[in-house]
């Protein structure tokens, strides 16, 4: 199997283009790979391509793009994570498992109990850092579609997250409200979209869960308390598994 790169220039059969710069490093540096070696080529937006290197030094590589390959397919939903920022490196390992997931989108959101500030988070580029982990995991698991990763923004009143899909469900912990849906009770009928809203390690405070309670539908995924990190992949697992789109 060749090895897969990503190219968001990769459009037309028979162009040459350019390998973005961590790319090219990976593939002369880490893999070797030299002039004439095939390869597979994605440009993040479902392409998915044969090609051959033309050219390759240390701090440059061209690939010619020679056929269309079959791009695995996508889920028939669009499904967006609206995710509170994690401690350290957890929500990198969001990201990645989001894209592995088949998210087509990553809203990071910062609550009242988020151990960081939009501030903190722009001087540190986390938003870059999450995009390149959202690349990476594409390759490795086959996507030809990088889930788009929004910058961070403030979790306030209802209409913070209005330019998500709807129907968005806001993940609440056992007991949280009274208005809370288990699995078994969503519509089984999977929607074009939706919006899978989760809550930082502290949780969602009261007046947080009771705020969007009318905006979003507060969906409980059983009786144990799931770690933040895990949130996400757990609901959506079971949202699709509703659905019956795994």
């Amino acid at each position: 199997m060749n090895a897969r790169f990503y190219a968001p220039s990769a459009r037309d059969l028979g162009s040459e283009i350019e390998l973005p710069d961590e790319e090219a490093q990976h593939l002369t540096r880490v893999l070797r790979l030299k002039a004439g070696d095939s390869l597979a080529v994605f440009n993040g937006h479902g392409g998915e391509f044969a090609a051959i290197v033309t050219s390759a030094t240390k701090s440059r590589v061209r690939v010619r793009l020679d056929g269309r390959a079959a791009a695995k397919p996508e889920l028939p939903v669009s499904l967006t994570l609206a995710q509170a920022v994690l401690k350290g490196d957890r929500m990198d390992a969001v990201v990645r498992d989001a894209v592995m997931l088949g998210f087509t989108a990553v809203q990071p959101i910062v609550t009242s109990r988020s151990e960081t500030s939009l501030a903190a988070l722009a001087r540190s580029a986390r938003h870059e850092r999450w995009h390149r982990i959202a690349v990476s995991s594409a390759k490795q698991c086959g996507r030809a579609v990088v889930p788009a990763v929004a910058p961070p923004i403030t979790f306030g009143g209802p209409d913070t997250l209005t330019h998500l899909p709807s129907p968005q469900f806001l993940l609440v912990e056992p007991g949280a409200s009274a208005l809370t849906t288990a699995v078994a009770g969503v519509d089984a009928t999977a929607p074009a979209a939706a919006t899978l809203i989760v809550g930082p390690e502290g949780g969602w405070t009261a007046e947080e869960v009771q705020r969007y309670a009318g905006h979003a539908h507060p969906l409980g995924v059983g009786t144990l308390t799931l770690r933040a990190d895990a949130a996400a992949l757990v609901a959506a697992a079971a949202l699709l598994a509703r659905w019956k789109l795994v």
